[in-house]
């Protein structure tokens, strides 16, 4: 035994006992301690409790858990990361990479919204209401219809659009032999140069939107409509950025592009996928005209029953003018 071994028998630290079958360090860890500590969830439901939730309750809890960080649509607020959107995106310099683009597993939204959400209130959640928020993730990303329920029985059936997009590493087969040997200490390149930067600078969320953004170089001044309200519907935009892309270079999304929106007939976007019942209204002679962009903005599901928008609407009558606005400002 070691001097030091003999000094901590000496001291109590350990029993002669003990140190006889172990270090005599600690003590086998309970039931309840174990279990609180082991709340994985695997990619085949393993780890799941019991429990079910519901869109529109997930909306609710959304709302009240979620919104202050990743909008009240999972559009993201300022940098906070956006939840819906993104498809198509992947393959792009700077890829929206989402719940509903990107992820293989739905188990892997759900663990983490489990184990870390919400933010400074971690473990907080029933899994009642975990089930409802990845429903209303889901829902965000136009992958479930409304009445939707998640629940312990059928998550791990559900099949992420993005489960077939990762392959297995196997980099440890096919180029581990390229990293063995002597590494290079010194002087081992005759030149060395910044050979790219940064192209996206913005990745630090802040508290505050800056008071003093300034409109788009594609804005256009509309007559009659005051620029400042432009401005401000650019901010009320960012709501619909997740799913809708506006202006030179816009491409559909989930939602299609929004450029010269306003007088435009429904449902006429070249290449984009309508819901039935968008198309319906379209063939009764729906046109996007001030007046039904503001009705249906302001409640998207009681204007059009059925809409896959996830969008809940626009409470305020300032947001609405000022996002009327900011769409009429670019056309097509």
């Amino acid at each position: 035994m070691s001097k030091f071994l003999k000094l901590c028998v000496a001291l109590g630290i350990l029993s002669t006992p003990a140190f006889a079958e172990g270090y005599g360090l600690g003590r086998p860890a309970l039931p309840e301690e174990i279990a609180a500590w082991d709340i994985d969830v695997r990619p085949d439901g393993t780890g799941l409790p019991a429990g079910s939730g519901d869109v529109l309750t997930g909306e609710e809890v959304f709302a009240d858990q979620c919104a202050a960080c990743h909008g009240d649509f999972a559009e993201g607020v300022d940098n906070w990361p956006k939840l819906a959107g993104g498809w198509d995106t992947l393959a792009d310099d700077d890829p929206l990479k989402t719940v509903g683009s990107y992820w293989p597993h739905l188990s892997t939204a759900w663990d983490y919204v489990n184990r870390s959400m919400p933010f400074g209130a971690a473990q907080t959640l029933e899994a009642d209401e975990v089930y409802a928020i990845v429903a209303y993730i889901l829902y965000s990303n136009d992958l479930v219809d409304e009445d939707f329920v998640l629940s312990d029985e059928n998550l791990a059936s559900f099949t992420l659009p993005n489960a077939e997009g990762f392959i297995v590493d196997d980099r440890i087969e096919t180029e581990h032999s390229q990293w063995v040997g002597e590494p290079c200490m010194s002087d081992c390149k005759e030149a060395v140069e910044v050979t790219m930067r940064a192209m996206v600078l913005d990745v630090t969320p802040e508290q505050e939107a800056s008071a003093t953004e300034a409109a788009p170089e594609e804005v256009v001044e509309v007559a009659a409509v005051d620029p400042e309200l432009i401005t401000s519907g650019e901010k009320v935009f960012k709501k619909c950025k997740a799913c809708h892309q506006i202006g030179e270079g816009a491409k559909n999304r989930s939602g299609p592009i929004l450029s010269g929106i306003v007088g435009r007939p429904a449902g006429t976007v070249e290449g984009f996928k309508y819901s039935g019942p968008l198309k319906t209204m379209a063939e009764e002679g729906l046109v996007w005209d001030e007046e039904s962009l503001t009705a249906f903005l302001a409640k998207p599901k009681a204007f059009m029953k059925g809409t896959k928008m996830s969008f809940a609407g626009l409470r305020k009558e300032d947001d609405l003018a000022a996002i009327i606005a900011y769409l009429a400002s670019f056309p097509q």
